[in-house]
């Protein structure tokens, strides 16, 4: 066919411009790339999905096409008459409207413009509307900010116009969707007479004005699904991005984009770009403060920015200090008609009452994250259920976020400032005080059940029920773990008020829990608190119960001999006062445990014999292993492995019976012990067979204590017969644990082994970073140690 017979024949703008696109011999990438238009918008008009392209387009199309000024004239007129004929009283094709400004300054959001960029790359294909993005996140995360960037960035692609409409979702006079609509039909040309009064019938307008146009519509802070959803009206080619604090579950097909707060390095990358970067390097320390102080808020940080821009002479310490004072910090973040406690104010008025008292109550959990049942005490809800559904009203609004932790949710930093100011604004201080109470007793009551499911099945004391908080002995350790904060938190807050009872009881159900998980100010706070109690009360026996429970902590925990030694002497004391045999034998374990070296075997002896006649075998066991690691190392080592599979022998599992995550550690224990003695019995196999019996049980049941001691142990094992490589890959496992738990001279201890090691590898470098490191954490150990606590009876 000849160039005009093609030009005569075809009238469909598709065919023809795939007919000159053959002629010319180019794929539509070539002609993309010769053109300058895109091959997506070059795909679509030769499938019909634009029918009607801009007569520049069809312009940049004419060169690498090489048509005549008859095929361009052609082209065009076809063109034009394949678009949609306006109704009536339209005057104009596309849509008129302005931008607000676009910031020069927008940082830490790379990931979410690209995301929108591939969102509008997929644009076209067979769907019957355009794609919706919803921008959620907290307010003052800079939603706004971001959808005007995207807006601007993709201007080429939406050649018939970008429209911004404000939705006023915030204020209590929302824009009506039938008078968005009628904003959205004036800026597409349509005369003011002419347009529909019927809301559906403006909807049905709009869709049809917008099926061939490729246009971007920004709807701005939208309050629900119900103001937004008539408002999607794009066609195939359009875009429309929803801003707002909800969340607006209730859309379908939209895709989702929940913005949160920086990170350290971006929200310090926008201080920057405010403040300038050598000032920002210059107090690199106090910026970091700074942006933390922000809660890493993009409308925080930009009004401490702009403070601190307008007083270029103030050093950055002089906000930070303001904004550590927490009563004042909202206050603080203002500049201008900025301001971060509006912003807060805008969302928390637009509350159910039930939902706005969640919150306020909320800010009295001491840690960071909490859980329903948290916010069911805080409210006297009647059950989980009544909570959850204001925590989720909470979190559709953005006022609260879900944790990472399943079940659980958590503030923004500010956001909590904020929390505490409603609360303490309006609820009187009795009805404050009677919620945290509430809290605090809560938190006690159930982490001292939780405790009781790691006792263990010592056949005296009776194994735990299992409970519907709980179940078994996994979920009540899952509980004390995430709940850590909160539950030390509050088991202070009870001792505080003089409510020694509950004090006393966690305590106890603590005890074995202790060489499973927390850390060691964890147990130093929890058992001296316990100490304190019973002596307020003036219970003997309770007071040496704690009083050996903390000499524990001393010696094992925070490398405190001496004081432990002392502890352990107060013990006695009182469990002689109280008559307590049990008691007793726990001071001479929790002596000679303090004491390793400087005891005499007469204490053992007395030890077993007092768990003998207070009938109890498992102290008998322990202290037998106290005894056994005695004759170990004053070398009788064939006594001490008589005595040691005497006492593996007790603690193994056998074929019946319950057993509880201690059973099991305390099991692991006894085997570490045996390892070292075997070890010198030349029984190396066997020792490190072991230990790592034991590594394994300590893994089970998350006991990081344990599981440290068995990576050093086995990490000497695996030096001493050679194998360096994994040696040193222990150690480091150990050194990391110990770090976590905070059992400093155990963490010194293992620098200084992986050190020698490093020596023995030929790597001299790694062992003197290894060197100083133990060095620096001795110097710390050492100014910690300089006031040591006194305790009395």
């Amino acid at each position: 066919m000849t160039n005009a017979a093609l030009g005569k024949a075809v009238t469909t703008f598709k065919v023809l411009l795939k007919g000159y696109r053959v002629r010319a011999g180019l794929t539509q990438e070539e002609l993309a790339e010769g053109s300058g238009v895109s091959v997506r918008a070059i795909s679509d008009m030769e499938r019909g999905i634009a029918k009607s392209p801009q007569r520049r387009t069809i312009e940049a199309l004419a060169a690498p096409l090489s048509l005549t000024d008859e095929e361009l004239t052609g082209l065009q007129k076809v063109a034009r008459q394949g678009r949609v004929p306006a109704p009536a009283g339209i005057t104009g094709a596309h849509l008129i409207g302005i931008l607000p400004a676009d910031v020069d300054d927008l940082t830490g959001r790379e990931s979410d413009l690209d995301a929108l960029r591939a969102l509008s790359a997929g644009l076209g294909g067979r769907r019957r509307s355009g794609r919706v993005a919803i921008l959620s996140g907290p307010p003052g995360t800079g939603k706004t900010t971001l959808a005007v960037r995207v807006a601007h960035n993709l201007a080429e692609e939406f050649p018939d116009g970008r429209l911004f409409l404000k939705l006023r979702g915030m204020s209590a006079e929302q824009a009506g969707p039938a008078d968005v609509l009628h904003l959205i039909l004036r800026s597409l040309g349509v005369d003011a007479v002419r347009i529909p009064a019927d809301q559906e019938d403006r909807v049905s307008l709009c869709r049809s004005l917008l099926q061939d146009r490729a246009a971007l519509i920004v709807l701005d802070d939208a309050a629900d699904e119900a103001q937004v959803r008539p408002l999607l009206v794009g066609g195939p080619r359009c875009l429309t991005l929803v801003t707002s604090r909800q969340m607006l579950v209730g859309l379908e097909g939209a895709s989702r984009l929940a913005l949160d707060v920086f990170g350290e390095d971006d929200a310090v990358a926008l201080l920057s770009t405010i403040i300038g970067a050598d000032r920002v390097a210059r107090e690199r320390r106090e910026a970091l403060e700074l942006v933390d102080l922000c809660g890493r808020l993009p409308l925080a940080l930009r009004i401490a920015g702009n403070r601190l821009a307008s007083r270029p002479t103030w050093p950055l310490s002089r906000l930070v200090d303001q904004l550590r004072d927490r009563g004042r910090r909202l206050t603080t973040l203002t500049a201008g008609d900025l301001d971060v406690r509006s912003v807060f104010e805008l969302s928390y008025r637009q509350l159910s009452p039930n939902a706005a008292a969640v919150f306020r109550r909320l800010s009295l959990v001491p840690a960071a994250d909490f859980s329903v049942g948290a916010a069911m005490t805080l409210i006297e809800a009647a059950d989980e259920d009544d909570a959850a559904v204001f925590l989720e009203e909470l979190t559709d609004a953005s006022l609260l976020q879900t944790s990472q932790e399943n079940g659980r949710y958590q503030f923004h930093d500010l956001l909590r400032v904020f929390a505490t100011e409603r609360l303490a604004r309006e609820e009187a201080p009795e009805v404050v005080e009677a919620a945290e109470n509430r809290l605090a007793d809560w938190l006690v009551r159930t982490a001292t059940a939780a405790g009781r499911y790691f006792h263990p099945s010592d056949g005296v004391s009776p194994l735990p029920a299992a409970t519907a908080s709980f179940g078994d002995h996994a979920g009540a350790g899952r509980w004390l773990e995430v709940e850590l904060k909160n539950w030390h938190a509050a088991v202070k807050s009870v001792a505080a008020r003089g409510d020694h009872r509950p004090v006393l009881d966690l305590a106890e159900s603590m005890h074995w829990y202790s060489e499973i998980g927390g850390t060691a100010s964890t147990w130093y706070d929890v058992f001296e608190l316990a100490m304190n109690a019973a002596i307020a009360l003036g219970s003997d026996r309770e007071e040496a119960v704690h009083r050996n429970y903390l000499s524990w902590v001393q010696a094992s925990l925070c490398d405190q001999a001496e004081e432990a030694v002392l502890m352990a002497r107060l013990a006695w004391d009182a469990a002689v006062k109280a008559g307590d045999r049990r008691e007793q034998g726990w001071a001479r374990v929790y002596l000679t445990s303090a004491n390793a070296r400087e005891t005499s075997p007469e204490l053992f002896d007395e030890a077993v014999r007092l768990f003998e006649e207070a009938g109890y075998p498992l102290g008998v066991h322990v202290a037998r292993t106290m005894r056994a690691s005695y004759r170990y190392r004053e070398g009788r080592y064939d006594e001490a492995a008589e005595e040691f599979d005497a006492c593996v022998r007790y603690f193994a599992p056998d074929d019946g019976g319950s057993r509880t995550p201690v059973d099991d550690t305390n099991y692991a224990y006894v085997l570490l012990r045996s390892a070292q003695n075997l070890a010198a019995l030349d029984s190396a196999d066997r020792a490190l067979t072991q230990c790592e019996t034991a590594l394994g049980l300590f893994r089970r049941h998350g006991a990081a204590m344990g599981q440290a001691r068995a990576l050093q142990e086995t990490g000497r094992f695996m030096r001493r017969q050679g194998d360096h490589a994994n040696a040193r890959r222990r150690l480091s496992e150990a050194g990391e644990l110990y770090e976590r738990i905070g059992l400093t001279q155990a963490q010194i201890d293992t620098l200084d082994e992986r050190a020698a090691l490093s020596e023995e590898m030929g790597d001299p470098a790694s062992a003197h970073t290894d060197r100083e490191r133990a060095r620096g954490l001795r110097d710390r150990l050492g100014r910690s140690e300089a006031v040591k606590p006194n305790y009395g009876s």
